[in-house]
């Protein structure tokens, strides 16, 4: 990094002390994120914090109806878990958890291989019992689990527009469907021109846990609000547009909400764990199962028998803080404490138009006054862990990993120039013409090339690392044009205990391997050592196709530049490290990376491209002037026609660079236009790429129809310059709005993995 950084307590404590010992957090339910939150203040040496979680934006229970209602944005009421977990120096895995191996200790993934563990901690929510109503869950939207209701709320506001009017049923009489009732009225009665008509329907009556004033309020509230209530008359059976109750009665939707109890993840069967008879993790006062010493849990997916409460979520916050000291504790191999949950807690319910409801025991109250008391509460509960703070300063800049981890281009360049290497008849491109990968040729034999790739991990997921690193190395195949035919990997890791090095190794490798198979690559080898850092690299050798070899030199004045992906993985990730960017940036910039460039390359292949490279470590500008001075040429590039990822412009106009960016800088001496003096733009152009996309010269004639075909392809392909006769002894590269004539393609909401 180009400053100095925020560095909390537990990554510094863990670039220092080995790990020892696997805390795994399944989940990122309430609880979990306050121990994200307390590791982070206080760290264990020698504990290394996992969070396996499927959504990296974890919502607030309690502000999710206020989002319905329109009253607070996405952003207000969701834990950004990608910054939480880089504050609480802790691994995040980015997946769902399928199962629990016991015996062996590790975590089960659907997309990941298996995770070590030596404790493990569960907060996973509930599960919606769709299956035990025919039809349910083929034709409603189901609320839980709640970490993905927003996507599917959003939906179904699009949906109704669309329609222009609303019959919505939501089936569900507990507290969480009466708040979601009247929030969803008052959302579409302001969104559609005509009042939605809104049915509430209920098993056992209205809020049946609460007193009578409360059920009266709500009754009386309901009614106020032309919302129909179906009471004491389960629904038996769902059908397309009709919910079918026991009665016989129907009810006609549009949409449906299934907000009724929920259950245990059904893979929870399958663990030996003992599970009460809605299939939720039997836990004893100190939130640890009885039938394993190294289970916990916590949250709606725990009971406690001794002490049981409802499914709410005042008693996940609550179960935060003993659960943390309690894990603490069975990691220093001392005996947990007791925990009893409260006997009661203070509901407070919104109606949906920043009002609510108070009920604790036999007490109600309604009104506006404790709606803001609600907000009170639950906005200071997101701030302590959105607003995170600073633990300490370290002096010298953190550098980055990844391809912002080279060495700078005039740096290798003078290494370069001052070695003696010796020529070799077998050698058809090598250090004499430097391209993105060697040519031999052999008598007697078809020509290869071979190319290597090294460095050091840029995300804490070993798997997600190895698949990056691989999709990164075979680009320079791809860039001339290749096919890939085997590899040899070189790995780094860690000092640890064995299993711990054995779990960190394996994930790495499986990733890459995984890679490699998919793209009919061999893995034949390679070499491990151990270092201070994660790493990986790949020697890949690849065969020519007939007549197709591209090269960096070969532009032609009017060919069409082309970019296969967008810009800014350096940038995000530099931020990633400074818990400045948002979770969504991060994905979207992993996405990119792992999106891989075989038909890309065979795209602009079979468009007649005159020359390609593939954008990496010296941003495409660099990149660029590779091939301008190969080909003796310049260029024009139009900078609205640039592709950048979500959210790089503006990281980069805050002042934020990869580590790279200073040595890729002296790029910026070829470019010319007023648009060059935009800093954030100049940034943007030398931001150095991870598996980057292929930079390409396609004739003019061929290059709309080449474009329209990556992004059918799925990549966020752009047309971005035009190649300019040489005007002096070194290239330039003219930023010139306009320059491009705009293609009408339009282009995929993101890149395919």
């Amino acid at each position: 990094m180009a400053q100095t950084r925020v560095l909390g307590h537990s990554e510094a404590m863990q670039q220092s002390t080995p790990i020892t010992q696997d805390l795994v957090l399944v989940g990122g339910g309430h609880a979990h994120v306050h121990v994200l939150k307390r590791f982070g203040m206080r760290p264990v040496p020698g504990v290394r914090l996992t969070l396996i979680t499927r959504d990296i934006e974890t919502p607030y229970s309690g502000m999710l109806p206020g989002y319905v209602a329109g009253l607070y944005s996405f952003a207000e009421c969701h834990i950004d878990l990608v910054r939480l977990a880089r504050f609480a120096g802790a691994r995040l895995i980015h997946d769902e958890a399928i199962g629990l191996d016991r015996a062996q200790r590790r975590v089960l993934c659907r997309a990941h291989p298996p995770i070590r563990y030596d404790l493990v901690s569960l907060d996973i929510g509930s599960t919606p019992r769709l299956g035990d109503v025919p039809g349910a869950s083929k034709h409603t939207v189901s609320v839980k689990p709640i970490d993905h209701f927003g996507e599917s709320w959003e939906a179904l506001l699009e949906r109704a527009r669309d329609l222009g009017h609303l019959r919505l049923a939501l089936v569900g009489g507990g507290a969480g469907g009466v708040e979601l009732s009247l929030s969803v009225q008052h959302r579409l009665a302001q969104l559609l021109k005509t009042a939605p008509e809104v049915t509430l329907v209920t098993r056992e009556g209205l809020l049946p846990s609460h007193n009578k004033r409360v059920q009266r309020l709500f009754a009386r509230t309901l009614a106020e609000r032309g919302i129909r209530v179906v009471a004491d008359n389960p629904i038996v059976r769902v059908e397309p547009g009709r919910l079918i109750a026991a009665d016989g009665a129907e009810i006609a939707f549009d949409e449906a909400l299934w907000v009724t109890e929920a259950a245990g993840a059904p893979w929870l069967a399958d663990t030996g764990l003992p599970l009460d008879q809605r299939g939720f993790v039997i836990i004893d006062e100190t939130y640890r199962s009885k039938a394993d010493t190294a289970v916990f849990a916590a949250g709606d997916i725990a009971t406690m028998p001794a002490h049981p409460r409802e499914k709410a979520g005042v008693y996940a916050v609550r179960a935060g803080p003993p659960l943390a000291d309690n894990l603490r504790r069975a990691l220093a191999g001392r005996r947990p404490r007791r925990a009893v949950p409260q006997r009661q807690a203070l509901a407070l319910i919104g109606t949906g138009d920043a009002r609510a409801v108070a009920s604790r025991g036999p007490f109600a109250a309604y009104g506006r006054s404790l709606w803001w008391l609600k907000d009170w509460i639950d906005r200071r509960w997101m701030r302590r862990y959105s607003e995170l703070p600073a633990m300490a300063v370290e002096d010298d800049s953190m550098r980055c990993g990844g391809c912002a981890a080279k060495v700078p281009a005039d740096v290798l360049a003078r290494v370069m120039a001052r070695l003696d290497t010796p020529a070799s008849e077998a050698v058809a491109i090598g250090l004499a013409s430097p391209d993105d990968a060697a040519l031999l040729s052999f008598p007697g034999a078809p020509p290869l090339l071979q190319t290597v790739d090294f460095f050091r991990a840029m995300v804490d997921d070993p798997y997600l690392f190895g698949r990056i690193a691989a999709t990164h190395a075979l680009g320079d195949i791809y860039a001339m044009g290749g096919v890939p035919e085997t590899a040899l990997a070189i790995a780094t890791v860690p000092a640890a205990r064995p299993p711990i090095v054995e779990h960190d190794l394996f994930h790495m490798m499986k990733g890459g391997s995984a890679v490699l198979e998919a793209a009919g690559v061999a893995l034949v080898g390679g070499h491990s050592a151990e270092a201070a850092e994660l790493g990986l690299g790949f020697a890949v050798t690849g065969r020519t196709r007939p007549g197709r070899l591209l090269r960096k030199g070969g532009l032609r004045p009017g060919d069409r530049l082309l970019l296969t992906k967008p810009l800014g993985t350096g940038v995000i990730l530099a931020a990633e490290m400074r818990r400045l960017a948002s979770a969504r940036v991060v994905s979207a910039a992993i996405e990119a990376m792992l999106q891989p460039a075989a038909a890309a390359s065979a795209c602009l292949a079979a468009f007649g491209a005159t020359a390609c490279t593939d954008v990496t470590g010296f941003g495409m500008l660099g990149h660029l002037i590779e091939m301008l001075n190969a080909s003796k040429a310049d260029a024009r590039l139009d900078p609205d026609r640039i592709p950048a990822l979500d959210g790089a412009l503006s990281l980069l106009q805050q002042g934020l660079t990869s580590s790279l960016h200073a040595g890729n800088s002296t790029a910026l001496e070829s470019l010319a236009g007023e648009a060059a003096h935009d800093p954030a733009l100049a940034a943007l152009l030398i931001d150095p790429q991870t598996a980057g996309g292929l930079l390409a010269g396609v004739p003019p004639e061929r290059a709309a129809d080449c474009l329209a075909e990556l992004h059918r392809l799925g990549y966020r392909a752009g047309e971005i310059g035009v190649v300019s006769p040489a005007s002096g002894d070194k290239p330039r590269v003219r930023l010139e709005p306009g320059c491009v004539t705009p293609i009408e393609a339009p282009l995929p909401a993101a890149a395919n993995s």
